[in-house]
Parts: C-alpha cells; sequence; structure tokens
C-alpha cells in the first residue's frame, strides 16, 4: 500500500473527509468530523489508527510494525509503520476496523445517516 491507496481507501468510505488541520505534511481522515486515521505525507509511510484497547496491545505484540500511537492517546491508537511487512488486506482491514469504532460512538442518527 502507498499514499495514494490509503487515500484512495479511505475516502470511498461513506461521508468521509480529508484535511490538513494541523500542519501541512498531516493528512487526516474523518467520519462527520471524527478523526479515524491520520498519517504523514513526508518520510517514512506510516499511519495512526484508532482501535480497541485491547486489540491495540494484541496488535503490538503480534507485529513489529504496530507501535503505540504517536502523539496520540497509547491506550486508543495505534502507528503502523508501512514497509511491507503487513499485507494490504490486513492494513485495509485495520482501517475498517478503526472507520467503524468512531462509527459506533456516533449519536443514532448520525450512524443511521452513514448506514443507508
Amino acid at each position: 500500500m502507498n499514499i495514494e491507496q490509503l487515500r484512495e481507501y479511505c475516502l470511498s468510505k461513506k461521508e468521509c473527509t480529508e484535511s490538513f488541520p494541523f500542519d501541512q505534511e498531516t493528512l487526516v481522515f474523518k467520519v462527520l468530523d471524527k478523526i479515524f486515521l491520520l498519517t504523514n505525507i513526508e518520510g517514512e509511510f506510516r499511519f495512526n489508527i484508532k482501535c480497541d484497547p485491547e486489540k491495540a496491545i494484541l496488535l503490538r505484540e503480534q507485529y513489529a510494525g504496530v507501535i503505540p500511537g504517536f502523539h496520540m492517546s497509547k491506550k486508543h491508537w495505534n502507528t503502523v509503520i508501512v514497509d511491507g511487512s503487513i499485507s494490504d488486506t490486513i492494513l485495509k482491514g485495520w482501517i475498517d476496523d478503526s472507520y467503524e469504532l468512531v462509527v459506533s460512538k456516533l449519536s443514532k442518527k448520525l450512524q443511521a445517516k452513514i448506514r443507508e
């Protein structure tokens, strides 16, 4: 996976938007104004995803390319280093999980809007 494939995959999700709210190097993907993924556009390709706290720990133990979330809550966020050691299928699954976790915290009305 490369940055363009990541961007295309995230933007394919319902109600997803992208922006640079922090600086010109950190691309942020949101679902209805709630962040589900952040990535750098310079340097080593990596991204942060939201995780269930227990799953976050398991992924860190299982994959060398998964570390506690950089500049994020270490309990709820993981940083994934994209170096080819983790398949695109697994990466997309983790992105899906992050998106769904954020959606599950939205109001029922907003969830219904996404599920239409």
